[in-house]
């Protein structure tokens, strides 16, 4: 088999992306599956390989918030078959300690896998159009592309009455945010929860939050982003606020049991700690690029702080959770996105870091 389809191929790290035709010389191995995309969300984590320092490799298809139907398997035994609808996530090995106990997002070659290199096997296959080589699939799909060839692993099922362009998001940002309000925190009715950054991961935690029937306080600079928070069901804090943890304190009847910073801002990590009531718990989810300097106080009182990889999801249960909840009403996700034709790739990326947009969904040429 050989299949040539257009892609999205980043270069370098100062280059746009160009849509190109790209080709995949054979079908799927065992284990594999080959997925039409619908539609793929545009992540944070695509936008930072810019920044990497040269470890991913270029040039590549990024993309990892893929969603489609499945036209070919790699053998009977790979889980999703041929017309099924599936949502990509991250890959992992399946193997190490974290991942046969339910942890995959703590796998042992998470980084390697999905960052930095990915699979080894069959990457020879994956070339452009005058046959040179591409990277290793990104997070396992390399999706901003019309077709993904991903390991069966990183696929899950969904109702095919849903509106598969749009779920790609499940499988990372939106799967963060709300994984770490249901999973990481098990955040239920009445739990004070304050959430900084309103952006697409964010956002994502108010709803989970708000489903959970926590009381919530969210925190940005961005009024429109507050303003969506609102809607959502928390109370908007601006993060400029004058004694902004005393303030969350007097909102929360005493402080937060939890507290979540998608920011990775010093001082905002610091104003979390601090609005949190004793034996409190601080997530982080971004990267921090510097070394966190850490208040005096801040860490009293059986406070704790941890970093939360995707959500501590497993996307096998996770997903499906948040699809009925989008059902019943109580994760409105598709108000947070913005569709664009693949073609318009470098407009969406000017706008998600303009922050004209919370979550960017490329729709191939074909889905459209």
């Amino acid at each position: 088999m050989t299949l040539r389809f257009g892609a999205a191929v980043l270069r370098s790290y100062e280059s746009r992306f160009a849509v190109e035709e790209v080709i995949l010389e054979a079908g799927p191995a065992d284990g594999e599956i080959l997925v039409r995309i619908e539609g793929c969300g545009m992540c944070r984590t695509d936008l930072a390989v810019r920044h990497s320092a040269g470890r991913t490799p270029l040039p590549a298809v990024l993309g990892h918030e893929g969603a489609g139907v499945v036209v070919e398997t790699g053998g009977q035994d790979t889980g999703p078959g041929v017309g099924d609808h599936v949502v990509l996530s991250f890959d992992s090995c399946g193997h190490c300690r974290n991942c046969l106990g339910a942890a995959p997002a703590y796998c042992d070659s998470f980084a390697s896998l999905n960052l930095f290199g990915g699979r080894a096997e069959n990457a020879a296959r994956f070339t452009d159009a005058a046959g040179g080589a591409l990277a290793p699939r990104w997070f396992g799909q390399s999706s901003f592309a019309e077709y993904a060839m991903v390991p069966a692993r990183n696929a899950v099922r969904v109702d095919p009455a849903l509106p598969v362009a749009l779920l790609g998001p499940l499988g990372c940002g939106f799967l963060t945010g709300a994984g770490a309000v249901l999973n990481s925190f098990g955040a239920g009715p009445g739990d004070p929860i304050a959430i900084f950054g309103a952006g697409a991961v964010g956002l994502a935690a108010v709803m989970a939050a708000t489903a959970a029937g926590a009381v919530v306080v969210a925190v940005d600079r961005y009024p429109e982003r507050l303003a969506l928070a609102e809607r959502f069901g928390a109370i908007p804090l601006p993060a400029a606020s004058a004694g902004l943890p005393g303030r969350i304190q007097r909102l929360t009847d005493g402080g937060a049991r939890f507290a979540l910073d998608t920011t990775g801002s010093a001082g905002l990590i610091n104003d979390a700690l601090r609005s949190l009531r004793p034996t409190g718990h601080l997530g982080l989810v971004a990267r921090l690029h510097t070394a966190l300097p850490l208040e005096p106080g801040a860490l009293d009182r059986g406070r704790t702080i941890s970093h939360i990889c995707e959500g501590d999801a497993v996307p096998g249960l996770l997903i499906p959770r948040l699809t009925g909840l989008w059902q019943a009403g109580l994760f409105p996700f598709d108000q947070l996105i913005r569709t664009y034709p693949l073609a318009d790739i470098n407009e969406a990326e000017r706008d998600c870091d303009a922050g004209r947009v919370v979550k960017p969904v490329l729709i191939p040429e074909g889905s459209r």
